[in-house]
C-alpha cells in the first residue's frame, strides 16, 4: 500500500460528470515497475464509459464557456494551488505506479501545477481585434471562442505534467476535457480529478476515462462529433493512426509524437558542462522520454576526454527503487521496454559496438537495466536510427560542422536538439540549421510552462506551453455588422 499524508487521494474509479463511477469493462491491475507488486486495481473503462465522459463535457462547455476568463481562472488557480499543497503525496502516487525516482515525481507534480498557474492568468489576455471598417455603415469584430469538447490521450512516462499540459490550456479557454491516461500509470490522473472536485471546478469540465482497450476509446475520442479538438502525446505511429482517425470529423489537432534527439559537442566547449547536462538529458526518467538525448557526436579533437569523463558520470549513478533515498535511475516501466534495450544492444553489438559500460539488464531484476554507455557506432546500428527510449548512450565522433549538423538532421524526427560550443557564430548558424522545434545550446535544460513546446517534422503537430499552448483551443470567428 502507498503510503500517503492523505490516503483520499488515492482513487481508483473513473471519474465522469463530477462523480466517481465504475467502468464497464471489468478491472485493470496496476504493477510497481521496481518490484512487480500490485499497486492498485483501478476500473477498466470502455468505449461507452468514454462516450458517456463525452455527453458530460458536452452539457458541461454550454455553461463553463459562458463564464468570464477571469472566473475560469480563480478555479484554475485553486486547483494548482491544492497539487503544490498535496505535491509530495502526488509524487509518491507517481513513483509506485511509474518508477521514476520520488525527487523527480515530486518535480514533475510542481511542473505540470506551473501549466494551471500560468494559463490561469494567461487566459485573461486572450483577445480578439477591430478590423478598421471598409465600409462607413459596418464594422468588422474579431472573436476568439473556445473550440468545444477536447479529447486527450495521455501517456505513462509523464503521468501528471501531460495532463495538465493539456488540460490546463483546454479548460483555460473556457473548453472541457475528457482524458484517457494510460492504462498503466492511472492514479496521477484520478488524483488531479480529486484535488480538481475540491477546488470547485463544476462537474463535467474534467472527465477521466481509464481503460485497457486503447484503440476503442481512442476512436471515440478522435471520432465523436461532439469533440472539437483532440490532442495525443505518445509514438509516432500511434499518432498517424490518431491524425487520420480525427479526418473524419475535421477535428484541430495536437501531436506531440516522438523524438531522436542529437547532443553535440564542439572542439571548443566546456567539456565538464557538455557531460553534465549529456548525463542530465540521456538518464532522466530512465532514458524515457520524447526529449532525451539519443544520439550524441563529439569532436573528435576531444571524444576520448569527453567519453572518459562521461563513462566516469554514469558510474557514479545510483540505480535504485524510486522510493529509496538518493535513487537517481529506476526502473523501466514494464518487460517490453527491457526487451526493447536487449535488442538494441544485441544490435550494436553484431555490428561492433564497444561497452565502455553497463549493456545488459541490471542485477536488481524486474524492470532494471545497467546505465550504458556505447563507443564505436555506426550508422547501420538501429539505436542510430530509432528513438532508443532507455538508459543507453552512443557516442559518435565528427569532423566538421557541416557533417555533423547534415547528421543530425538526417532522421524523420524534430523535436529537441542540443548544442555545446564558445563560439557564438557557431550558436546562432547551429540554432538555425537544425530542424528542430526545440533548440538549447550549452544547455540541456528546458523545459517550462512560459515557452512553446513543439515538434517539427514527424515529431508533431503545434505548442503546448507559452502563449501558443492556448490558441488552439479557440476557433476565430469574424463578425461583419452591418446596418450602422
Amino acid at each position: 500500500m502507498i503510503k500517503l499524508e492523505d490516503p483520499t487521494l488515492f482513487r481508483t474509479e473513473n471519474f465522469v460528470n463530477g462523480k466517481w463511477v465504475a467502468g464497464s469493462a471489468g478491472h485493470i491491475e496496476v504493477l510497481n515497475p521496481a518490484s512487480g507488486e500490485l499497486v492498485a486495481r483501478t476500473v477498466d473503462g470502455n468505449a461507452d464509459d468514454a462516450r458517456a465522459a463525452v455527453d458530460a463535457a458536452a452539457v458541461a462547455f454550454k455553461s463553463w464557456s459562458r463564464i468570464t476568463a477571469k472566473e475560469r481562472a480563480t478555479y484554475l488557480r485553486r486547483w494548482y494551488e491544492l497539487i503544490l499543497e498535496n505535491a509530495d503525496d502526488l509524487g509518491a502516487l507517481m513513483t509506485a505506479e511509474q518508477g521514476k525516482p520520488l525527487s523527480e515525481a515530486i518535480g514533475e507534480v510542481k511542473y505540470g501545477a506551473g501549466f494551471i498557474e500560468f494559463y490561469a492568468e494567461e487566459c485573461k489576455r486572450v483577445m480578439g481585434d477591430i478590423i478598421p471598417t471598409v465600409a462607413n455603415d459596418r464594422r468588422l469584430q474579431v472573436y476568439k471562442q473556445a473550440v468545444g469538447v477536447v479529447g486527450c490521450i495521455t501517456p505513462w512516462n509523464f503521468p501528471n505534467a501531460m495532463i495538465t499540459r493539456k488540460a490546463a490550456p483546454a479548460m483555460a479557454a473556457g473548453c472541457t476535457v475528457v482524458i484517457k491516461p494510460d492504462a498503466g500509470t492511472p492514479l496521477s490522473a484520478l488524483a488531479l480529478c480529486e484535488l480538481a472536485q475540491r477546488a470547485g471546478i463544476p462537474a463535467g469540465v474534467l472527465n477521466v476515462v481509464v481503460g485497457s482497450d486503447a484503440q476503442a476509446i481512442g476512436e471515440v475520442l478522435t471520432q465523436h462529433e461532439k469533440i472539437g479538438k483532440f490532442t495525443f502525446t505518445g509514438s509516432t505511429a500511434v499518432g498517424k493512426i490518431l491524425m487520420a482517425q480525427c479526418a473524419s470529423t475535421v477535428k484541430k489537432i495536437s501531436l506531440e509524437l516522438g523524438g531522436n534527439a542529437p547532443f553535440i559537442v564542439f572542439d571548443d566547449a566546456d567539456i565538464d558542462a557538455a557531460v553534465s547536462h549529456c548525463v542530465a538529458t540521456k538518464f532522466r526518467n530512465c532514458g524515457q522520454t520524447c526529449v532525451c538525448t539519443n544520439r550524441i557526436f563529439v569532436h573528435e579533437t576531444i571524444a576520448e576526454e569527453f567519453t572518459d569523463k562521461l563513462q566516469q558520470s554514469i558510474a557514479a549513478l545510483k540505480v535504485a527503487d524510486g522510493l529509496e533515498e538518493g535513487a537517481e535511475i529506476g526502473p523501466m516501466i514494464n518487460i517490453q521496454a527491457l526487451e526493447k534495450m536487449d535488442m538494441l544492444m544485441a544490435d550494436a553489438l553484431s555490428k561492433g559496438a564497444k561497452v565502455l559500460i553497463g549493456g545488459a539488464r541490471h542485477e536488481l531484476g524486474q524492470n532494471f537495466f545497467q546505465p550504458t554507455l556505447l563507443t564505436n557506432i555506426n550508422d547501420a546500428m538501429r539505436l542510430a536510427n530509432e528513438e532508443i527510449f532507455g538508459p543507453i548512450a552512443a557516442v559518435q565522433p565528427f569532423t566538421t560542422e557541416e557533417e555533423v549538423v547534415a547528421k543530425a538532421n538526417a532522421t524523420e524526427y524534430g523535436l529537441a536538439a542540443y548544442f555545446f560550443t564558445r563560439d557564438v557564430g557557431r550558436v546562432m548558424r547551429v540554432s538555425e540549421d537544425l530542424e528542430y522545434g526545440i533548440v538549447c545550446s550549452n544547455s540541456g535544460v528546458f523545459s517550462t510552462e512560459v515557452a512553446p513546446f513543439g515538434g517539427w517534422k514527424q515529431s508533431g503537430i503545434g505548442s503546448e506551453g507559452g502563449k501558443e499552448g492556448i490558441a488552439d483551443f479557440y476557433e476565430t470567428k469574424f463578425h461583419s455588422l452591418g446596418g450602422i
